[in-house]
């Protein structure tokens, strides 16, 4: 079985991939404190209850956003699984043409997005990532990676709104039933959902524009269902893109080998 890891700035989503398809998928706060042991101790308890055993991990691959944390996600692998892990990043063998300036300014999540959706859907499509950040990614029909656009996430944006404005309390994120609020939240709440389904759509329709061919717009991230409610220009939504980007990148790529002495080694890096 194959452990994937994909860290982002607010969760780190841990799964195990057998031969039939996923065996479990768990998340937990990001925490670059972390230790290796403590995701350990916190790992094993769920494989319990799923019925899978540190001895049935025999790869692993992770892909990151947040590079503190890489040290520790690393050492978890490398001690209590006894494998290597594949590192996610624009060196590999990804199957498409990166086509940016600099490549590995890139982050892994957009690459693996674009390599999923361009697998399951083929292009040319844009996915568009509701995470700490919303991306806009966009792929052509080839599957090559074009670049595309970063917003603040919505949870930022709302949290931004309440620390700025003394007066204006924090809210939580919801589809308003009227976008004329007849209160304070119910202003915010609608100025918030409906404000950033009005910059989806912009966006889609100006790198759409830019493109210059209909694309399939794909959502994924905790919050795509919410926003997909308030919008019709994007068509599916498929939750476990990033996690299936990572799978498809293992299998493109060698297994890592690195030795005891070599472990020895690099343990203090």
């Amino acid at each position: 079985m194959r452990l994937v890891i994909d860290a982002g700035n607010t969760n780190i989503v841990f799964a195990v991939r057998g031969l039939l398809g996923w065996r479990g998928v768990w998340r937990i706060a990001t925490d670059p404190q972390r230790t290796s042991d403590e995701y350990a101790v916190w790992l094993l308890t769920l494989f319990q209850h799923s019925g899978i055993t540190r001895a049935d991990i025999t790869e692993a691959v992770i892909g990151t956003v947040v590079p503190v944390a890489l040290y520790h996600l690393r050492r978890l692998v490398r001690d209590w699984f006894d494998v290597e892990p594949l590192i996610a990043r624009a060196a590999l063998n990804w199957g498409f043409a990166i086509k940016i300036d600099n490549p590995e300014d890139v982050g892994a999540d957009r690459l693996l997005n674009a390599l999923a959706a361009h697998q399951k859907y083929a292009g040319p499509l844009m996915v568009i990532d509701f995470g700490t950040a919303t991306t806009f990614d966009v792929v052509d029909h080839d599957g090559a990676y074009l670049g595309g656009a970063i917003a603040p996430g919505i949870n930022l944006s709302i949290e931004a709104l309440h620390q700025a404005a003394a007066r204006l309390p924090r809210i939580g994120i919801g589809r308003p039933h009227q976008i004329i609020g007849k209160g304070t939240v119910a202003a915010m709440q609608s100025g918030v959902y409906w404000g950033y389904v009005g910059l989806i759509e912009g966006l889609v329709a100006r790198i759409t524009g830019e493109y210059g061919a209909p694309m399939k717009i794909i959502g994924t991230g905790g919050l795509a269902p919410l926003f997909s409610e308030g919008t019709s220009v994007i068509e599916r939504i498929d939750s476990d893109l990033t996690l299936d980007g990572l799978v498809l990148l293992a299998e493109r790529n060698p297994v890592p080998v690195l030795s005891r002495e070599r472990l020895r080694m690099v343990e203090g890096e």
